[in-house]
């Protein structure tokens, strides 16, 4: 029986936008053996399958590669570079989802392969599916002139409700419709309203037969003009030139934008995706989710040398929380209870929470105690990081199992995934600080 992959590997699907859209995915994956050990510096074999539908789903287009991990047991490849098995990575109608990734792994490097793992894609690479629109407006617009500076440009933006008009000199805007929505009007008021605000009717349409009226395509994006192709047809479609308007272009979170905007050096538009061990606000990454745009960072040294758990004072503290994100919530309710029993001292919950570090003018406060589920995240992957302390050094967590004792990570000790290296120890020890922060 094949073996389910514990993933704590990491499922990272990105695809950059060039002027030609490429036929691949990125794809990262930490691999470990049936003995939960790490397969590092090694080739594998694997085989990817794009499932449509559901997770048990056609596969509409299979390959196989033999990448080779590097020494944290990370392994790289792009989906579609691979040898083929069935199906056509470039037809793919990305549109036409939920897809689904199966991958299956053989870490001896065959095809025995005894690791499989299964992840939607929540969100269509943002350049494939573009090259499906591309296609659709290269398909509608056939411009009579092929010169781009006499179309129309209407105004970006616009909220619900409202409605693009004209002042007759070519000018557009998006203006509020102000009819009452609660008010059934009768129809001398709606003509009255249209009469009054410039819309077309019956009395000033020059042949009163509404039917043949020019009708435009919804949508559009910042940049895009409206074209025709001089046969009645209309589509939003890319300015190739720039008239000096258009050349403030500001990107949304984790979005970045290149070039220029003419047409030696047009936009690109892409998502950043963060990868583990990224150097990224403050921190390094230890942890990123399937988007890749969300998950943990820790801080890239021990914080306040050897400190004690607790403040002087052992009590029961309520900070059971477990899990990723657990530790913020375990930190505030430490804190709270020891700085009651003890408004002075040194203690590891505060020394992470007293943490901060400012990068590129940008000032991050907001570290916490990792939980236990999180701090073995962390000794996961720990040979990304500098610093760590050897032998039989210790790691403060913030998750409580009793009035003396709190759980720890032995970095060293042994163990990894979800139980992680995790010991108990005396509250009022000394051991070491690691905060982290959630982005």
């Amino acid at each position: 029986m094949k073996k389910i992959l514990t993933i704590c590997a990491v499922l990272l699907l990105t695809a950059s936008v060039y002027a030609q859209t490429p036929e691949k995915m990125s794809y990262q994956a930490v691999v470990r053996n049936s003995s939960d050990a790490l397969v590092s510096s090694q080739a594998v074999g694997m085989q990817i399958s794009i499932l449509q539908g559901s997770a048990n789903g056609t596969a509409v287009y299979v390959e196989t590669q033999t990448p080779t991990t590097n020494a944290n047991g990370l392994v790289s490849l792009e989906i579609g570079e691979g040898t083929v098995v069935s199906g056509d990575f470039s037809t793919i109608d990305w549109a036409n989802g939920p897809y689904f990734i199966l991958t299956e792994t053989d870490p001896t490097g065959g095809t025995n392969y005894t690791i499989t793992g299964t992840s939607q894609l929540m969100s269509v690479p943002y350049a494939l599916h573009a090259k499906s629109a591309e296609n659709v407006v290269n398909d509608m617009v056939d411009d009579a002139d092929a010169d781009p500076t006499n179309e129309i440009e209407l105004p970006t933006g616009g909220n619900s409700g409202q409605v693009l008009e004209t002042d007759g000199n070519g000018n557009y805007a998006w203006v509020n419709q102000t009819v009452d929505t609660n008010t059934q009007l009768s129809e001398a008021e709606v003509d009255a309203y249209v009469a009054n605000n410039g819309y077309v009717t019956t009395s000033n349409d020059a042949d009163a037969d509404p039917t043949n009226e020019i009708e435009l395509p919804t949508g559009g994006t910042s940049g895009q003009v409206l074209e025709t192709d001089g046969n009645g047809n209309y589509a939003w479609v890319n300015q190739t030139s720039v008239d000096g308007s258009e050349t403030n272009v500001i990107a949304g979170t984790n979005v970045t934008v290149s070039g220029s905007g003419t047409t030696s050096s047009p936009y690109v538009v892409s998502t950043q995706t963060r990868s583990i061990g990224q150097s990224y606000q403050g921190g390094i990454i230890f942890w990123v989710d399937a988007t890749g745009q969300h998950g943990l960072i820790a801080a890239t040294s021990d914080q306040g040398g050897m400190v004690t758990w607790s403040n002087g004072v052992n009590r029961i503290v309520g900070a059971s929380g477990n899990g990723l994100y657990a530790g913020k919530m375990n930190t505030a309710l430490i804190i709270a209870a020891q700085i009651a029993d003890n408004t002075s001292g040194t203690f590891a919950a505060k020394v992470a929470a007293d943490y901060s570090v400012t990068e590129n003018g940008v000032t991050y406060g907001d570290w916490y105690l990792p939980s236990e589920y999180e701090m073995s995240l962390l000794y996961d992957v720990r040979q990304i990081f500098n610093g760590w302390g050897g032998g039989t050094v210790n790691y403060w967590t913030s998750t409580t199992r009793g009035t003396y004792n709190i759980n720890l990570v032995n970095v060293w000790s042994g163990g990894s995934g979800a139980t992680g290296p995790i010991n108990n120890e005396v509250k009022n020890t000394t051991n070491r600080v690691r905060p982290i922060r959630a982005f």
